[in-house]
């Protein structure tokens, strides 16, 4: 129990970590003119990733995203019966995040809420073939024994912005419910929400 209580908090304390830079630097660009160039997002969305991995990935395997951890259960890598506590610290992370962003900026109308640009199927296509990519990546440098440990958050978190440069200004390239739940619902953008669940889930 101890030992799951202790991954739970790394996968709550690493998707907190990955909404509170990610989708708060979006926030500051919003709120605070010329802060942040909006190049530089999809770089903060991969730095994050790779420094949280180093930080607790040999906690908790550093999931960070609800769609991750079902496909390692359903390839055996991860126990099924976990997979309800990765998810609610995941998603408790992302609320977590956002309410305190909320809280601390000034007001705003941008909460780093995913959103389509194009046809919501195509987009939903769109987050399934970023959303596999990354799982690619991650699935083979985890589990394969002839990748390089030591090399995984680099190229996990340089897949994350690589999608986000290519897929941030057609779907927002979420690749993860846990990142887009808690932004869209503040945002009031939720007619979308469902691209943002099928496609990582899918891919």
């Amino acid at each position: 129990m101890k030992v799951i209580k202790s991954k739970a908090i790394a996968e709550f304390i690493g998707t907190f970590s990955l909404v509170f830079s990610g989708c708060g630097s979006i926030m500051i660009l919003e709120r605070f003119e010329n802060s942040i160039h909006p190049s530089s997002i999809p770089i903060i969305f991969g730095l994050v990733i790779s420094s949280m991995i180093y930080t607790v990935g040999h906690i908790s395997g550093a999931h960070f995203n609800p769609a991750v951890t079902l496909a390692f259960a359903i390839t055996r890598h991860f126990p099924k019966r976990e997979v309800l506590i990765y998810w609610f610290a995941q998603f408790t992370g992302a609320f977590l995040a956002i309410t305190l962003l909320s809280f601390l900026l000034p007001h705003g109308q941008n909460f780093g809420a995913t959103l389509p640009h194009i046809e919501p199927f195509k987009a939903m296509i769109y987050e399934v073939i970023l959303s596999f990519f990354l799982m690619l990546v991650i699935i083979s440098v985890a589990t394969d024994t002839r990748a390089v440990g030591m090399m995984a958050g680099m190229a996990i978190g340089g897949t994350v912005a690589l999608c986000a440069f290519i897929g941030g200004p057609i779907t927002g390239a979420s690749m993860n419910p846990a990142r887009s739940l808690a932004p869209n619902l503040f945002q009031g953008e939720i007619s979308s929400l469902w691209i943002y669940f099928a496609g990582p889930f899918l891919g």
